[in-house]
């Protein structure tokens, strides 16, 4: 791409060059047109009319090159070189470029001069004009393709942009996509870790009532019927008391954002037999059992819940409203 670019520069630049050095001689042509007309048509004559760069200056050569003749009272043996300067003129709508032209080719075809010499250069410039064609279309051609291959560059290059910014925009998919599998992985094993909660409570719950069912099958009939499954429930409960609290917050924890985890990280002077009083109402436990598994009264307990809910409402309330909804 870079070297097409120094390609079109150079050509930009030498047809600049080109077209600097033939008006030089164009003017100087013109101003000895009538002081000295054969100098005039010398000059023009001399110029190498294949190497013009445009229609332009081959148009101002055949005006200039047929007034010479004219001024210099020689015949052309055909029109073809002043009608190079009638037919651009008229096509570009130069009025009085135009008139000239039509003029001195009615002029020429009124000459009766005839000279061998100016005969055959006004042939080779003929000959020339047709090199100039073929060179004109060569450079049409050429301007073309160069044309085509910039328009294919930047169209490839505009692909390329486009490729790029479609890779990524699809990284940054794939990225998303990574992050949401991602929560779907976390959230899928925060499910498998309910679940495991969930069967772990039914065991325990099937395993108590299993037992107590054993105990009710082994007493009846007896008169330590009762006595024993008084015992074996009290049992139960202190079991519950100490041992199962751990457990009891994980799984609210997890069954409920993290809302022990929250009061613990905002209320760190909250004393023990309050987070365990939280537990238990988080896990909807009713006003009753709490006060079996706390060894307390009812009204303690309501006592209890009134404060808890008091100090939680200007720490925790603010951030998580949902504390509240236990109480």
């Amino acid at each position: 791409m870079r070297g097409l670019i120094y390609l079109i520069v150079i050509l930009f630049a030498t047809g600049c060059s080109f077209s600097k050095q033939h008006p030089r001689a164009f003017d100087e042509a013109e101003s000895l047109m009538h002081s000295d007309p054969a100098a005039a048509l010398s000059t023009l004559t001399a110029l190498d009319v294949s190497e013009f760069q445009d229609s332009a200056t081959l148009a101002q050569w055949a005006l200039l090159y047929s007034e010479a003749l004219v001024v210099n009272r020689l015949a052309a043996p055909t029109d073809t070189i002043v009608n190079l300067a009638v037919d651009y003129y008229g096509r570009h709508n130069f009025a009085e470029e135009f008139r000239k032209a039509s003029e001195l080719k009615a002029l020429l075809q009124q000459a009766d001069d005839t000279d061998a010499l100016a005969t055959a250069l006004y042939i080779q410039k003929e000959k020339e004009v047709l090199l100039y064609k073929e060179k004109a279309k060569r450079r049409l051609e050429i301007s073309l393709l160069i044309t085509t291959l910039i328009i294919a560059c930047g169209f490839i290059i505009w692909l390329r942009q486009r490729l790029k910014l479609q890779c990524a925009q699809n990284d940054a998919l794939m990225a998303e996509a990574s992050g949401l599998r991602s929560s779907i992985d976390a959230s899928r094993g925060d499910v498998g870790r309910l679940e495991s909660k969930l069967n772990n409570l039914l065991e325990s719950r099937f395993a108590l009532i299993d037992s107590l069912c054993q105990t009710y099958y082994e007493s009846q009939g007896t008169k330590t019927e009762r006595k024993a499954i008084v015992d074996k429930v009290k049992s139960e409960i202190e079991a519950a008391r100490t041992d199962s609290l751990q457990e009891m917050e994980q799984a609210v924890n997890d069954c409920r954002n993290n809302l022990i985890a929250t009061v613990r990280s905002n209320c760190p002077t909250l004393k023990t037999n309050d987070l365990q009083l939280l537990v238990y109402l988080a896990s909807g436990l009713s006003t009753r059992t709490i006060s079996l598994l706390l060894g307390e009264s009812i009204e303690v307990i309501y006592k209890r819940k009134s404060r808890l809910k008091s100090r939680l409402k200007a720490a925790v309330e603010p951030l998580r409203p949902d504390v509240m909804s236990i109480f």
